[in-house]
């Protein structure tokens, strides 16, 4: 027996709805691949899902963006105005600008520079000895700025050697003026004891004396 044939309405089912929707994707991304290859056509397909999710698929030798564009020519319906259009041509613009910037920095590095004529190599050739005088001054500078700093340094170094040495001599100063003042105090110490007390005879060791 042949399938049934299904009523064509919302399924209201969350997770057959889910499953109806993957299945159903798939197979018209690959009827759209199949139709791409086998007839030779630019095919661009888009789906949003209920919760917002994009799938899309896109002919290899086109993009989305193209077929827009050749959507709207053939068409002739705007699919955007001026100010998108606007946006769009600015865009170009840079991406043009970025091109032309990467070809120059390839010439100054020599690169790529068979295909240039004299007169095209003369602003090359400035531009390289503008950038190495750029460079020569900017060494110069550091070195200045080094030398510079070295002499601080060795100013700062001096000052602190000077530091220190008054430092060590405030300290043996200090020692000095402590031993004197400690030989000061033993002297006037020794005059005041009695005279008893300053010098003890030998007595002799009776014991051995017997």
């Amino acid at each position: 027996m042949g399938r049934g044939k299904i009523e064509i309405k919302r399924i209201e089912n969350p997770t057959n709805r889910q499953v109806t929707f993957s299945k159903r994707r798939h197979g018209i991304i690959k009827k759209a691949r199949e139709i791409s290859v086998l007839c030779d056509a630019q095919v661009s397909l888009v789906i949003f899902s209920s919760l917002g999710r994009i799938s899309e698929f896109c002919s290899p030798a086109t993009s989305l963006p193209k077929i827009l564009e050749k959507y709207q020519t053939n068409s002739g319906k705007k699919l955007w105005d001026a100010k998108h259009e606007n946006l769009s041509m600015e865009i170009d613009r840079i991406k043009k600008e970025n091109d032309n910037m990467q070809i120059e920095l390839r010439h100054l590095k020599g690169e790529d520079l068979n295909s240039l004529s004299p007169k095209e190599l003369i602003p090359i050739e400035d531009a390289l000895e503008n950038g190495l005088i750029g460079v020569r001054d900017k060494q110069s500078e550091i070195m200045k700025m080094m030398k510079k700093k070295g002499r601080l340094i060795e100013e700062e170094n001096q000052k602190l050697t000077y530091m220190l040495h008054h430092q060590q001599l405030a300290m043996e100063g200090n020692v000095r003026e402590l031993e004197q003042d400690y030989q000061q105090k033993n002297r006037e110490y020794a005059s005041q004891m009695p005279i008893s007390f300053r010098v003890q005879p030998i007595q002799p060791n009776l014991q051995e004396a017997k």
